[in-house]
C-alpha cells in the first residue's frame, strides 16, 4: 500500500511538477480529494486509508499555495484553481474520477465537473460555499473600513494604516493570508457558482455537518436546487464544518456510494 506514516516518503509531484499530493492504495487512482481553504490533503487521511484497505486508490492533493504545493503564479478563485488542476487530473487516470471537495475544494470540484465532464464520474461535496449566503453575513464591509479604503485609494492614507484596517475588520482567513494568497482569497470570496451548478452532469453527493456554521445547511439546499443531474443531500448530526476530520467514516461511505 502506498500510504505510510512518513509524509516525506509518500508525497508525489503531479501535473507540471508543481502540484503535490499523497497517494493512497496500490490500485488505479479512482478518487481525488480536494481540501478547504488553508487546509491540506492530509485532512482526508482517515477516509482515504479506509478506502485504500479495500483496494480503492486515491490521491489527496495539496492545492497550490497550501501544504507542500508552491504558490500559484496568478491570483484567481476556484475557476482559476480548476484550470490549474485539470492537466494533473488527466494524467492520474484513464477513467473518470470521483472528486471529493471540502469547502474551497468543493468549489473547484464543481467547476471541473461543469467545464471538464469527461474527467468526472461523480462529485462529493461537503461544506462547499457554492452560493452566497442570504443573511447578514453578506452585508457590506463596516463603515470604518470603507472609509479607510476610500482614503487609501486617494492616497490620503498610507499602506500601514490600510493594512491595520484590514487586520481589524477582515476575517481570520483574510488576516492570515498574505501576498498572492490574499488576492486569491478576495477573488474566491467574490465568486458564486450558479452557472457551474446548472452545467454539472455527473451525480452529486452532498454530505453536510448539521452544525456547520461557516457554510450552513441552507447553502447546500439552495445549491442542490440548482443541480440538474442526479443528486442528494445527507446531513450528519453533531458535526461542524470540518467534516473530513470529524466524520471520516461517513465521508468514506459516501465516496463508496459515488464509486458504485
Amino acid at each position: 500500500m502506498s500510504h505510510v506514516s512518513n509524509l516525506k516518503d509518500v508525497l508525489r509531484a503531479y501535473g507540471d511538477g508543481n502540484l503535490f499530493g499523497e497517494p493512497y492504495g496500490e490500485g488505479p487512482v479512482r478518487v481525488v480529494w480536494l481540501h478547504g481553504w488553508a487546509r491540506r490533503g492530509q485532512d482526508f487521511a482517515r477516509s482515504a486509508t479506509e478506502l485504500a484497505r479495500e483496494g480503492i486508490g486515491s490521491v489527496a492533493l495539496d492545492l497550490p499555495g497550501f501544504g507542500s504545493s508552491p504558490l500559484p503564479t496568478v491570483a484567481g478563485g476556484a475557476r482559476t484553481y480548476a484550470a490549474l488542476l485539470v492537466p494533473a487530473l488527466g494524467e492520474l487516470s484513464n477513467e473518470p474520477l470521483v472528486l471529493v471537495g471540502h469547502s474551497f475544494g468543493g468549489r473547484i470540484a464543481t467547476v471541473i465537473g461543469a467545464t471538464n465532464p469527461e474527467l468526472v464520474k461523480a462529485i462529493v461535496l461537503t461544506g462547499a460555499p457554492l452560493v452566497r449566503r442570504g443573511d447578514a453575513s453578506q452585508a457590506k464591509s463596516p463603515l470604518g473600513y470603507r472609509m479607510v479604503r476610500a482614503l487609501h485609494a486617494r492616497h490620503l492614507v498610507n499602506d500601514q494604516r490600510m493594512e491595520a484596517a484590514r487586520q481589524r475588520y477582515g476575517s481570520s482567513d483574510y488576516r492570515n493570508a498574505t501576498g498572492i494568497l490574499r488576492d486569491v482569497l478576495v477573488a474566491n470570496v467574490n465568486e458564486s457558482y450558479e452557472p457551474e451548478l446548472a452545467l454539472v452532469r455527473a451525480p452529486v453527493f452532498m454530505l453536510w455537518g448539521a452544525n456547520d456554521t461557516e457554510v450552513p445547511l441552507e447553502i447546500a439546499e439552495r445549491a442542490g436546487a440548482l443541480i440538474e443531474s442526479a443528486h442528494h443531500l445527507r446531513v450528519v448530526a453533531g458535526v461542524g464544518h470540518l467534516l473530513p476530520s470529524e466524520a471520516p467514516h461517513e465521508l468514506a461511505a459516501t465516496v463508496r456510494e459515488a464509486l458504485a
